[in-house]
């Protein structure tokens, strides 16, 4: 009987030892576990701090690297604007007080949202020399050296920004085949032999245009001016295109003032080009000019055409002062226009042809 009992103790300590071994090993294997996380986690966090540092270097507008100007100018995209940008504003009486504003106007981009873990917190002299040519009325070609703003996304393992070299992100190349890009230089040279290329004289031709905009009719000619104003202001003051007065004027980003209805047809059957510079311009680019100049526009003097009138109007008047003219005189002719001396009658009682001719009468009337 005592010897069970001692093989039953026996057996019950080796169970117990056995359980402390096996919460042993659970414990080594818990904290490994819990070791390697924060392993991960430091990794992690060292890899994001570090990306955080390379975007500081890192325009966020074109993605060029700060490194690559040899002043290292940089400007803060939530900054101030500062006094040169304000100088160039106030004399195309706009304003704006901090950067968000003018970067959302020319490259039509909201940084407000910006994360600084994902996105650079600066952009280059070069994009804020882009800027300032964009808002200046000195004639020149802007470069830019993307076709669009960079888009910017969170840390990965295979992440651009952290694999850069010093010139900034780099856009992916793809591998072309020779066999398609020997086609398609064969198909080129084969549409150069056939197709005539059209010159600047041709294209630029003032008849054509004319032919093209045909608004004689809807536009006033410079000839109806109150004073004889010197050539050049005639000149500021017409369309390049149509050489009357400006109508609805709009300014392209070469500074050439045209008749929106003018430009947009040239646009339309010529190609995107401006037609007195030969500079690329599309219907997105077309603003309003300054407001001063408009004011000078509406203010201009210009006699009236009827014979007994005579009297000088501004332009901003000029088709007022017209429709009153016209309401007089068909006042005074309403009666001579229902011909054949019958009653005026209603369009249901009438045959289908005398309908027909008093929907005319009635066109010519509202006309």
């Amino acid at each position: 009987h005592d010897k069970g009992k001692v093989a039953d103790s026996l057996d019950k300590a080796s169970e117990e030892q056995e359980d402390v071994d096996s919460l042993r090993i659970d414990t080594e294997g818990d904290n490994s576990v819990a070791t390697t996380d924060k392993d991960a986690f430091r990794m992690n966090q060292r890899e994001t701090e570090a990306h955080q540092v390379k975007l500081q270097h890192l325009c966020r507008i074109c993605g060029g690297s700060f490194k690559a100007d040899p002043y290292k100018r940089s400007h803060p995209v939530h900054g101030p604007v500062d006094n040169v940008m304000q100088a160039v504003l106030r004399k195309k009486e706009k304003r704006a007080t901090s950067w968000p504003e003018l970067l959302a106007k020319v490259f039509k981009i909201d940084v407000r949202g910006d994360i600084d873990t994902i996105h650079p917190t600066n952009f280059c002299h070069n994009c804020w020399h882009f800027i300032q040519k964009k808002f200046s009325n000195v004639p020149c070609k802007v470069y830019f050296p993307r076709k669009g703003p960079v888009e910017w996304h969170p840390h990965s393992s295979n992440c651009e920004v952290c694999g850069t070299l010093s010139r900034g992100v780099k856009r992916k190349l793809q591998a072309l085949n020779p066999q398609v890009n020997k086609k398609l230089r064969i198909m080129a040279r084969r549409a150069r032999q056939i197709r005539p290329v059209r010159t600047p004289k041709q294209v630029n031709s003032k008849s054509l245009m004319k032919k093209i905009v045909n608004c004689n009719k809807i536009h006033l000619s410079t000839k109806n001016f109150a004073v004889d104003y010197p050539a050049d202001f005639v000149k500021a003051v017409s369309c390049q295109i149509c050489e009357h007065i400006l109508a609805d004027p709009v300014e392209t980003t070469c500074k050439h003032l045209f008749c929106r209805v003018c430009i947009l047809k040239c646009l339309k059957v010529m190609g995107s080009y401006c037609p007195a510079c030969l500079y690329p311009c599309f219907p997105t680019d077309l603003v309003s000019p300054v407001k001063s100049f408009l004011s000078i526009l509406n203010n201009l003097p210009l006699r009236c055409p009827v014979k007994e009138c005579d009297e000088e109007i501004s332009l901003e008047k000029y088709c007022h002062h017209l429709s009153s003219h016209k309401d007089v005189k068909d006042k005074e002719g309403y009666v001579h226009i229902n011909k054949g001396g019958r009653p005026r009658q209603h369009l249901l009682s009438l045959t289908r042809r005398a309908q027909k001719h008093r929907l005319r009468e009635l066109k010519l009337q509202v006309k």
